[in-house]
């Protein structure tokens, strides 16, 4: 079945409906030529379609143990080649049928790379997969449609629940949670006691954890303010660390500001600065917002920036053990050059505890 994506601005995108699902949401782009179905997986997607520059989508096939949550949580796919031959010893299924089973709106043989230098241009902006038998009359209908808010309380836990058997105790405040943070705080020899977004701070802390852990999560971190007063309550209490829309939860909690990025960075391979030892990292990211160098607060020192643009992707507390990164440490997908940071965790946690 022919199919559209159609932007805000008017323009238009042909390809063919993989099913007969339409979808309204923000539009945006990943640069990642792997990874595909963590990103489809990845909670940080709510509200949004995603398109993947990549021409070549579902080569290796999928696999259950690439998921990084239940299901998919964005609102469409658009994708140029769809593989329906996948070849991998690790291949458990199509993309396709991962897809249709799903019941994700999706949009194929499009020519994605225009898509990207539209939003690239002009930002990223609502837009609806539709039928391509759809009327203008019904298509400006359903672009007339608001953009979901607050999309952390359809992507947290139901209920608290704990992951891994180590000596640290983490509470972990889940926004948007990707396994392979769970994996990787386990790894690290940590117990992880998972618990929903409207969790208050004493709930958080009556576990007795050595570390408070701040999850990514989907949106505009201003649209959750209950989180960041829960944060500002941790504050203090036992050491944090903050992974992305932790980090601008942190921000938001010690007085900074946050803004919209014009198109985000989401891709596998944006380059990050360490700026107290020079080091360049390869990092892996997905966020539409960043935090402002305006009347920063002079208890955040900067650590990390975008090579890129600039923008802040990391910070320390001047005087208490808080450490948060803007980039995904845990990767999947993406490198794996980071995931030192948990370790730096458990030892700010040790050292708290001393």
């Amino acid at each position: 079945m022919k199919g559209l994506l159609v932007m805000e601005t008017g323009d238009r995108f042909e390809g063919t409906l993989l099913g007969d699902r339409e979808g309204l949401g923000e539009v945006v782009f990943n640069t990642g030529m792997t990874g595909y179905q963590e990103c489809f997986t990845d909670p940080s997607y709510g509200g949004q379609i995603l398109t993947l520059t990549y021409p070549l989508i579902g080569n290796y096939g999928t696999n259950k143990e690439f998921m990084q949550s239940r299901a998919p949580a964005a609102s469409g796919f658009v994708l140029d080649q769809i593989s329906l031959h996948p070849s991998n010893w690790q291949c458990g299924g199509t993309i396709a049928d991962f897809i249709l089973e799903h019941q994700v709106p999706c949009l194929y043989r499009v020519d994605t790379r225009a898509v990207t230098r539209m939003l690239r241009t002009h930002g990223v902006m609502k837009g609806v997969i539709v039928r391509a038998d759809r009327t203008e009359e019904e298509i400006r209908e359903r672009l007339k449609q608001s953009l979901p808010k607050n999309q952390v309380e359809k992507v947290t836990a139901g209920k608290p629940y704990t992951f891994g058997s180590g000596s640290c105790r983490v509470s972990l405040l889940d926004c948007g949670l990707k396994k392979n943070i769970l994996v990787s705080l386990a790894q690290s020899g940590c117990t992880v006691h998972v618990f929903p977004a409207h969790t208050s701070a004493e709930e958080m802390l009556s576990v007795n954890p050595d570390g408070i852990f701040l999850s990514p999560g989907p949106g505009d971190p201003t649209d959750v303010p209950f989180v960041t007063d829960t944060v500002r309550e941790l504050i203090g209490k036992k050491p944090i660390f903050g992974i992305c829309l932790g980090l601008q939860m942190l921000s938001l909690a010690l007085g900074a500001h946050t803004f919209k990025l014009p198109f985000g960075h989401r891709g596998a391979n944006h380059p990050v600065k360490d700026l107290e030892t020079g080091r360049v990292y390869i990092t892996s990211q997905n966020h539409g917002y960043a935090v402002s160098d305006e009347d920063l607060p002079e208890s955040m020192i900067i650590t990390h920036r975008s090579v890129n643009d600039g923008t802040i992707e990391g910070f320390r507390h001047r005087t208490l053990p808080i450490q948060a990164v803007q980039y995904h440490p845990e990767a999947s997908p993406g490198p794996t050059d980071n995931f030192y940071l948990f370790s730096k965790f458990v030892q700010m946690m040790e050292e708290y505890k001393k």
